[in-house]
């Protein structure tokens, strides 16, 4: 039986994704369980890109059963309406991408938007250290956010955060308006 062209053609994209990926000698990574994952600012060039929520599969099987146990938690302390404090983040992610669309403050800034489990990780480059607290205090305005950790850097110099390496194949980042999988 003869493949058609088309047939070869995507065949041979995959066997090259393959390669490229074993031959990095890194696995894929994915943002396994769809946290939000969104970049808010874009003005300082050759900021590094934040790793934001993106995993390996091994470390996704690691994390499983520790996210079910904090997620859950929160309900059973009674510090959540909702089940599972993982189950408000698409709704602080929805809400972080229209503030931020809305507002002109930190427009000098390169910023990405992680959220996990009602916290919100703001991670990128800053010019000056003042913009900081303020970048703080506007997410804290956000309904149902518990806690903002901040790593920002000032100018390009070496992230204090983890960064996206650039070989890695990575899936897609989140988007509040797709149906999550």
């Amino acid at each position: 039986m003869r493949l058609p062209s088309y047939a070869i053609r995507r065949l041979g994209c995959c066997l090259v994704l393959l390669a490229s990926t074993a031959a990095s000698g890194a696995p894929p990574l994915k943002n396994w369980f769809n946290d939000p994952f969104f970049q808010v600012r874009d003005r300082i060039a050759n900021c590094p890109r934040p790793l934001g929520p993106f995993i390996a599969e091994t470390d996704m099987k690691l994390q499983e059963h520790s996210r079910v146990e904090r997620g859950t938690s929160c309900w059973l302390a009674g510090k959540c309406k909702k089940p599972n404090a993982y189950m408000y983040d698409a709704d602080i992610g929805k809400d972080l991408q229209r503030r931020f669309a809305q507002s002109r403050r930190f427009a000098d800034a390169s910023l990405w938007i992680t959220v996990q489990r009602r916290f919100v990780y703001v991670e990128g480059c800053v010019h000056g250290k003042v913009v900081v607290a303020g970048i703080e205090a506007f997410v804290k305005q956000t309904p149902d956010v518990e806690l903002v950790i901040q790593n920002t850097i000032v100018g390009t110099r070496k992230p204090n955060y983890p960064v996206m390496p650039k070989s890695s194949a990575i899936g897609t980042e989140f988007s509040p308006f797709a149906p999550s999988g």
